[in-house]
Parts: C-alpha cells; sequence; structure tokens
C-alpha cells in the first residue's frame, strides 16, 4: 500500500528539517551536499533544490546566517571582531567582510520612497580626508560621505533618506557599524587593508550596475568613463556611467575615485578632487 502524497510531503519536511538542526549543530563545521544528502536520502542536487523550496535559501546560505547570528552575539558579548570571526566559524577575516556578508540592494522603489520604513545607524569619524560618515541598514553600508563637520555630513543623511528613521550609533547597539567604519579609518589613515564589507546599494538599476562593475576595478588600477560603459555593455553610455559615478553615495568602498576621463584628466568626485587625488595618490 503506497504512502499518501500528504504523507510523504510531511515525511520530506521533516528530513529537511532534520537537515537544517544538522547545520544549526555543526556550523563550524565544513559540510557539503553530499554529506547533507544522506541524512534526508536526497542526491546534492535535489537537497540543493528542496531546502531552498522549503527555508527560501540554499544549505550554505543558511549555514553562513547561523554563523553571522553568532559573530553578532560574539560582539555584542565583548569579544574582539577578530575573536568574534574565528569563534563564529568563518575562518578568515575576509569571509566575514567578503562574500558571505554582502548583501547587495534596497529595491530603486524603497530608495525613490525615501528610505521610508528602513531604520539606519551611523556614525562619524574623523580621517585624513576629513570628517567621515557612514551610515548602515540591517543588509549593509549604504553610506560613506566626506566633509568639513559631522553636522553636515548628518544633514546631508536626512536628506538622502527622508523617511528613514536615523539612529546614531552606540557601539554596543551596532557593533558591526562600529568595526567597519574603524577598519575604513585605518585604511584611510594608517595603511590597514581595504575592508570588503556588506554593502546595500540605493539606486535605479543602471546605476547598481556600474557600481556593482567598480568593485572589481582593482587597487591601484584606473578606467576611463567609456571603458567602464563597454565593460557594462552599454558603449555609448560614457556619459551616464560618469553621471552614475557622480551619485555614488558609498565613498571608497564603491571606489568610483578610480574613473578618469578619457584623456587621464581626473574629471569630477563628488567630495572634491583634492580628495580624488590622495586617493589614487595613496593607491599607487
Amino acid at each position: 500500500m503506497s504512502i499518501p502524497p500528504k504523507t510523504k510531503q510531511s515525511e520530506k519536511s521533516n528530513k529537511l528539517i532534520e537537515v537544517a538542526r544538522y547545520i544549526e549543530a555543526h556550523a563550524d563545521d565544513k559540510l557539503t551536499l553530499s554529506q547533507l544528502g544522506v541524512i534526508a536520502d536526497l542526491s546534492p542536487s535535489r537537497l540543493q533544490r528542496s531546502f531552498k523550496e522549503l527555508f527560501g535559501i540554499s544549505p550554505k546560505h543558511f549555514q553562513d546566517e547561523i554563523r553571522m547570528r553568532k559573530f553578532k552575539r560574539s560582539l555584542k558579548n565583548g569579544e574582539s571582531v577578530t575573536d568574534a570571526i574565528y569563534s563564529s566559524g568563518f575562518g578568515s577575516i575576509s569571509r566575514i567582510y567578503g562574500e558571505a556578508t554582502r548583501n547587495i540592494g534596497m529595491s530603486p522603489k524603497a530608495y525613490r520612497a525615501g528610505a521610508q520604513g528602513e531604520i539606519i545607524n551611523y556614525a562619524c569619524r574623523s580621517t585624513v580626508l576629513g570628517q567621515m560618515v557612514m551610515a548602515a541598514t540591517e543588509k549593509g553600508v549604504c553610506s560613506v560621505q566626506f566633509g568639513d563637520t559631522q553636522a553636515a555630513l548628518v544633514s546631508l543623511l536626512s536628506t538622502e533618506f527622508p523617511k528613514a528613521t536615523l539612529i546614531h550609533s552606540k557601539a554596543q547597539n551596532t557593533p558591526e557599524l562600529d568595526a567597519w567604519i574603524t577598519a575604513l579609518d585605518n585604511y584611510l589613515s594608517h595603511g590597514a587593508p581595504k575592508p570588503e564589507v556588506p554593502l546595500d546599494l540605493k539606486g535605479t538599476a543602471f546605476q547598481i550596475k556600474v557600481w556593482k562593475f567598480l568593485l572589481s576595478i582593482k587597487e591601484g588600477d584606473v578606467m576611463s568613463y567609456g571603458e567602464v560603459a563597454k565593460q557594462i555593455g552599454s558603449a555609448r553610455a560614457g556619459r551616464a556611467v560618469g553621471t552614475a559615478c557622480g551619485n555614488n553615495r558609498i565613498g571608497i568602498l564603491i571606489p568610483c575615485h578610480r574613473v578618469l576621463r578619457s584623456d587621464g584628466a581626473l574629471g569630477g568626485y563628488r567630495w572634491g578632487l583634492e580628495r580624488k587625488k590622495m586617493l589614487l595618490a595613496m593607491e599607487q
């Protein structure tokens, strides 16, 4: 006698829940789809597909989410950033600052709505480039700006995200933001490696396409606006690329300073040509 379809589905779900519990219990370990498939009695590809259908994310993403929660708890419990990274199972600093946490993208619709309903934490720091403000949503950094005074930078945030709730960061409540701004300041002021942090890009589809490409330009390299346009498949959009660079709100982390005019001239820069010169000289 065959098992009714509903019971089969329930058994399948229970197996996948068992996989999820196994991942939670072994979040620090290197897990493979083949290993997890044995638990659910599914092939690796079937497990990947079924797990995503039930939980909305892949087993790998689920494991990274578990690790990220552990990382945040460790920071709030007073561990150093480095200790928290390793105790949460990421294994290296690049994992926590890189692909494992790179969550890109508030929708253009949400941005046009003035970031309504968003909670944005921010912090200020004095750097070699002047005053800097870094702001972040729960997804990642949404703004890095430079100016002469902190008051002016906070006012700028209010103008850019008029319907968001802006909260001045206290490190104990947003330890990640404090770690990110410290890492970026160390890069600028003390020559430390440039941090890779999760980003929350807010712009049009074309702007986000340009900004994502800028992430691929290596430190010490430069490109022209026309070259960027060709690389993203819009050869005639050099001027639009320049406008997108000018609209970039995440200075340095989105390296629009590495894009020049075709004749080698600096072109424009949202935070002033002197800062652009300093950044290019620093990277050379």
